[in-house]
């Protein structure tokens, strides 16, 4: 099919595009030879090689979408490293905001409600499950991050992820979703090239399968490279707002695709990975701006897919 496209001079770019999509896929579906990680969030400085926005609507490929979820928060935070204070109640308000608007139109949550399974669509209903902060030492480094002196591999991500959910006393399952937040200067690669940073700025994946598997995101701490992982806007005044663009991209993502086999286009591309630092229309000052009021703070979140409109939208259907 790429061959025939390339016949005519005028959809060479065409082709062109969709070679660079492919050595660079943006998405992680089970069709972007990521394997099991899904949704990569691609960092500003390797935009370059995501010229593709994927390829057409959205469509379903058989598998289960969230109809509720419950969102839990883990901080990672070892001796010896930090976050911007304030940092994990920012991200926690968060989560129990887009709790607190569910079934509400206003915000981009709402968009995944178009989306279905053999069982129904997704709801607009989220909870706050709590957070817990784990300050036991990081293992030796499994990989090499170039921005960072110290790597995790996705195994050791989920190696912490299991330990922190028994430890909390947290019930896994399809409709649990577990954020792993590490702290500034904390790397992590899922490939010996693919790491934090200089290719993504976050992801999500599974453990298990049935009742006790575990959905969880890779969730950097974004300001550890503000050029590679920061949209620029801090409405709340935090380093929390940058990572919480990509968190809301993870979360959406999960919801509509939380096994890489529901919703998502020809070229592998989940609904946040269509619409990456796409962010809309937007209010306020510079460097505080925000595109989302939800439960009344401000947030600055990436736009979602819609094939309802086929485009990316801020708010519901």
């Amino acid at each position: 099919m790429k061959k025939l496209l390339c016949l005519g001079v005028v959809v060479v770019a065409t082709c062109a595009v969709g070679t660079a999509s492919a050595v660079y896929p943006t998405s992680g579906t089970l069709a972007s030879a990521h394997g099991k990680v899904l949704g990569l969030v691609v960092a500003h400085n390797a935009r370059i090689h995501a010229t593709s926005r994927g390829y057409g609507n959205l469509r379903y490929h058989g598998g289960p979408v969230e109809h509720t979820n419950k969102t839990y928060a883990i901080y990672w935070i070892p001796s010896g490293y930090t976050t911007q204070s304030g940092y994990s109640t920012v991200i926690n308000q968060f989560f129990t905001d887009v709790a607190a608007d569910s079934g509400k139109t206003s915000n981009v949550y709402y968009t995944g409600t178009q989306y279905y399974d053999g069982s129904g669509n997704v709801q607009y209903s989220s909870s706050f499950g709590g957070s817990y902060t784990d300050t036991s030492p990081l293992p030796a480094s499994g990989c090499s991050d170039s921005d960072t002196s110290v790597c995790l591999t996705d195994a050791q991500e989920q190696a912490e992820i299991e330990k922190d959910v028994s430890a909390a006393g947290w019930t896994a399952g399809p409709n649990s979703e577990f954020f792993l937040f590490t702290a500034k200067g904390i790397g992590s690669c899922i490939s010996g090239s693919e790491c934090a940073f200089t290719y993504y700025c976050a992801y999500h994946s599974w453990i298990g399968s049935g009742s006790s598997e575990i959905l969880y995101a890779n969730m950097p701490y974004a300001d550890t490279v503000p050029s590679a992982c920061d949209a620029g806007q801090h409405p709340n005044g935090n380093d929390a707002d940058a990572t919480i663009n990509v968190t809301s991209h993870e979360h959406n993502e999960t919801v509509t695709d939380e096994n890489g086999n529901a919703w998502y286009d020809l070229g592998g591309y989940e609904d946040g990975d269509k619409c990456a630092w796409i962010f809309g229309t937007v209010s306020g000052p510079n460097g505080a701006e925000y595109n989302q009021t939800i439960n009344g703070h401000h947030y600055f979140l990436q736009q979602e897919y819609s094939n309802r409109d086929r485009n990316c939208v801020s708010t519901g259907l």
